[in-house]
């Protein structure tokens, strides 16, 4: 019970409206004429604090009276609502109330009355008013919670009463001048500040065998738990296990498991998901909610029960992802299995006997959620021998079949297709716990028969409108897919009796059978779940023909074959986010589960160019791919073949595989953080080696069998496998490798000596942190070890150096070559241009000056095709021309043309003069031409 001291001092008259006196000598103020005169004087201000004085007075005569008649006077006055600024002492006189009910009876009514119009909105004057009486407000409603523990029933029914018209009060039918009506959503926002939730939460205590309060409270809770705060609140309590804990108490009505469901769906979906599990995760509570659910199960017949016995279920799954729940302590896993499968595997029991489930809705939702607890419980390795003892995988497999064509009773076809899916589904997650149970079900054969009238052209209308069932829809995808999930999920075990026995049946046949059939009829509409049925079946294939050579070969060419045609597929499509990088993981595990290893095969994989798609793939560099590829291709070394495909390899510029691996080497150290110069040369000689982890790390002493850093580093990245393919490549003989590429090199070929020094430097560094003492010989040797190790970084070093400076040699030599071409062009068009104005200057025959003009034209013309300068091409065609072509006089010399010009490297055109298209063919280079038998002579002028 609250005590008057327990609701607070009394506040000063200055708090809210201040009490005034209205002297006789004051004018009064003229008010607004209405017709209802009550309201001219409503709200004049009322002395709250002598209200709380009176009632706070004790043995006083008639003094009950007095104290009943301010409070109905102070109720008639705030009939229309309740301003904000004077609800402190509005709630305080209700909390004085309140007190007196148990000693004095009448009060229950001054109350029921201020419980009223606290239902009613609250008003305001000023705008600021919400936010300067906010801390008030939220007090205030706070002591609505605090007067439930007064042990009246009927003050606490109207108490609830009260919060509930917050959220459907009725506003005032008048108005009050000068006030304005604050809206609902504050006075909800307000009792959530106060924590009114909270209150009302632990109020349920004092209730444990009060029903009619009991349904009231929940009704309340329901309310308040539609918001996120309050549900917070409500969880500091303990709600959801409190409420949880009395599922079962009697209620003729049924309204407290249908609002105790509701609170609790609330808090999970409001409130922190991980909290209410825990809450709930106690024996107390699932034993309730345990009876709730089978009472509902079993004796439920109408629709309101069936919704509510499948939200109880919801809740239990929820629980059941907590392994700590004891679900098999209270019983309620051995129910749940068995209300699953009573259908398909007939039981005794007399819980489920004479029971059946019809087509309705919530039925088949029933079904589909107690498909989805198994999943859940099986989870949770003590569950696997009450899934043995209810007979849970026949039970399933009931569903891997063909629809039969007699009319199925239970289910419609659409309702039959979807269990059909979510039970196969099931099975991926329930049968590799159970493989004795799959085996002795012909678990193999069955998955087999499904997928053969997948595969078949039989006339199917799947309805595909279910989560399982997408990309389903008029064929058989979905169950295809699902199917090969379960047998993915079988083989992925690596049992081999369930291996063997499917080789036996034929299924690596079947399977490639089922790809090619899909490569040839290609569905663009199902694109990804095609996609992911063809990674399903690499995947199984890889399983089945790993450590078996015997079955690499039933995969033989045809397998290759379908690898191939994956490894074909266009690079854009990577990107698609359709499933093609999934194909491809898939495809590379297959060729080094199903190809390597078996020499027919890989004989027959690089004869159709497989190295070469490698390649392609690998350059495209995408680093998820990286570290398969190279591991394929190491492996594939082995190969005596594989070399020269390797080396045949061409891709963008010319680009060879050796040069590939050294700018995949470049890029790798590049991202880990390998100390490099501009040039690539080592910058550490101690560490060459070392990455930026590696240099973060400390050396620590670790066990014998624990490996170090420097040994997971080559696990953890592509340079060794780089090594390991360039190793088996002969570092010598690499084509197509650039200066850089062989400053790389350099450090590649040291990869293994580098390493091992590592390891030894970490020995070293260890026996140190150990503070141990090695004998004199062994300190010897492990310094020499460890100084062989730098010496070979500083001659890796040296040798990048020579390189280097070998290079910048020689491209100075080429520039100084082109410049000097250069130079011998600009000198040749100078001479050339000397020798025609001579060639001029000293005829005066007009027949060969035309003659020279006509033919300076035709080389002129000629020459536009030539790269070389024209003008030297052009005179010197003239003047050979003019030579070979004059008929009349002796054949003369001209001795204009120096011998030079038609000497040195961009001088000779002959190679540009057969292209030119000169009568009587190419022409020939010309020497100096003297008249036989005759003097030298002149050309005549």
């Amino acid at each position: 019970m609250l005590s008057a001291e327990a609701a607070g001092p009394a506040e000063a008259p200055g708090r809210g409206v201040r009490s005034k006196s209205i002297s006789p000598r004051q004018i009064p103020v003229i008010g607004v004429v209405t017709e209802d005169e009550e309201m001219q004087s409503v709200f004049k201000p009322m002395d709250l604090h002598r209200i709380i004085t009176i009632l706070e007075e004790k043995d006083k005569d008639d003094l009950e009276e007095k104290q009943l008649k301010y409070v109905k006077k102070m109720v008639q006055y705030y009939q229309n609502g309740l301003p904000l600024r004077e609800l402190t002492q509005i709630f305080k006189i209700l909390n004085l109330c309140a007190i007196k009910v148990e000693n004095q009876p009448r009060f229950i009514e001054s109350v029921y009355e201020i419980l009223k119009l606290c239902g009613l909105p609250f008003l305001k004057k000023k705008a600021s008013d919400e936010i300067t009486y906010a801390e008030d407000t939220a007090n205030s409603l706070a002591l609505l919670g605090e007067l439930m523990k007064i042990p009246s029933s009927e003050l606490r029914i109207h108490i609830c009463k009260c919060i509930i018209d917050f959220y459907h009060a009725e506003p005032p039918k008048k108005h009050i001048p000068g006030y304005q009506q604050v809206s609902s959503s504050y006075k909800i926002k307000m009792a959530e500040v106060g924590g009114l939730a909270r209150t009302m939460v632990q109020s349920m205590i004092l209730l444990e065998n009060q029903l009619v309060e009991k349904l009231w409270v929940l009704k309340v809770l329901q309310h308040l738990s539609t918001s996120e705060v309050n549900c917070a609140s409500m969880l500091k309590a303990q709600a959801a296990s409190r409420i949880c804990a009395h599922l079962n108490d009697p209620d003729p009505s049924g309204q407290l498991l249908f609002r105790s469901s509701e609170i609790l769906w609330n808090l999970l979906e409001k409130s922190s998901k991980e909290e209410i599990i825990q809450q709930l995760s106690n024996l107390e509570c699932l034993l309730a909610l345990k009876e709730a659910f089978k009472n509902l199960f079993v004796r439920g017949f109408t629709h309101y029960d069936h919704q509510l016995r499948n939200d109880l279920l919801v809740i239990t799954t929820i629980i059941a992802q907590n392994p700590g729940a004891p679900m098999i302590e209270c019983g309620f896993t051995r129910d749940l299995i068995l209300f699953a499968t009573f259908t398909e595997v007939k039981s005794q029991n007399p819980l489920v006997k004479g029971l059946k489930l019809s087509n309705t809705y919530e039925d088949f939702e029933l079904k589909k959620l107690l498909f989805n607890i198994i999943v859940i419980l099986c989870k949770d390795l003590p569950t696997v021998q009450l899934l043995i003892d209810g007979k849970v995988v026949l039970a399933l497999f009931t569903y891997v079949k063909k629809p039969e064509k007699q009319k199925i009773v239970e289910w419609s076809l659409a309702q039959h297709e979807e269990l059909q899916l979510h039970a196969i589904a099931t099975l991926s997650s329930v049968a590799p716990l159970l493989i004795e149970d799959y085996m002795s079900c012909q678990g193999n054969a069955r998955i087999l028969a499904f997928l053969e009238w997948c595969e078949n052209q039989d006339p199917f209308f799947s309805h595909g409108n279910s989560f399982h069932g997408t990309g389903g829809r008029g064929n058989k995808f979905a169950q295809m897919r699902y199917a090969l999930r379960l047998l993915r999920a079988m083989v992925s075990l690596e049992d081999e009796n369930i291996n063997t026995d499917l080789c036996e049946k034929e299924t690596i046949q079947q399977l490639i059978g089922i790809f090619k059939n899909i490569i040839k009829d290609p569905n663009e509409n199902e694109e990804a779940i095609v996609l992911e049925i063809q990674s399903d079946i690499l995947l199984i294939l890889s399983g089945l023909c790993e450590y078996h050579i015997q079955r690499k070969e039933i995969f033989g060419t045809e397998g290759v074959n379908i690898i191939l045609h994956v490894m074909k597929t266009d690079p854009k499509k990577l990107q698609s986010g359709l499933g093609y990088n999934v194909l491809l993981f898939s495809t590379l595990d297959s060729i080094w589960c199903c190809i390597l290893g078996c020499y027919p095969s890989e004989d027959y994989f690089l004869e159709k160019e497989g190295i070469f798609l490698l390649l392609d793939i690998l350059a495209l560099n995408q680093k998820k791919f990286c570290n398969l590829i190279l591991g394929i291709m190491v492996e594939f070394c082995d190969n005596p073949k594989t070399a020269a495909h390797i080396n045949a390899w061409r891709g963008k510029k010319d680009q060879t595989a050796a040069s590939l691996l050294i700018k995949l080497w470049r890029k790798e150290e590049k991202e880990l953080g390998v100390k490099r110069d501009k040039n690539g040369k080592i910058v550490d000689t101690k560490n060459p080696l070392f990455t930026s982890f590696q240099e973060e790390q400390r050396i620590i002493p670790l066990p014998a069998n624990c490996p170090s850093i420097a040994v997971m580093d080559v696990a953890e990245n592509i340079r060794a496998k780089i090594y390991a393919v360039l190793g088996k490549l002969d570092f010598e003989n690499l084509p197509g490798l650039s200066a850089e590429d062989f400053v790389t090199l350099c450090i590649i070929h040291r990869y293994l000596d580098f390493k091992v020094g590592e390891i030894w430097n970490e020995i070293y560094e260890e026996i140190k942190l150990e503070k141990l003492s090695p004998v004199t010989s062994d300190r010897t040797i492990l310094e020499s070890i460890i100084t062989a190790s730098q010496n070979i970084g500083k001659m890796v070093v040296s040798l990048q150096s020579e390189m280097i400076e070998s290079q910048t040699r020689q491209d100075m030599q080429n520039e100084q070559k082109v410049y000097s071409k250069i130079q011998g062009t600009n000198k040749q068009r100078e001479l050339a241009n000397k020798s025609w104005e001579n060639f001029l200057a000293r005829t005066s025959n007009i027949k060969t000056l035309k003659k020279a003009k006509k033919l300076q034209e035709k080389a002129i013309e000629s020459s536009k095709y030539n790269e070389r300068p024209h003008n030297a091409v052009c005179h010197r065609t003239v003047i050979k021309g003019l030579n070979t072509t004059v008929s009349s006089g002796p054949v003369v010399t001209v001795e204009s043309t120096p011998v030079r010009l038609l000497g040195g490297p961009l001088a000779d055109t002959d190679i540009a003069l057969k292209k030119l298209p000169v009568r009587g063919g190419a022409l020939q280079k010309v020497k100096t031409v003297k008249i036989l038998n005759e003097p030298k002579k002149s050309i005549p002028t």
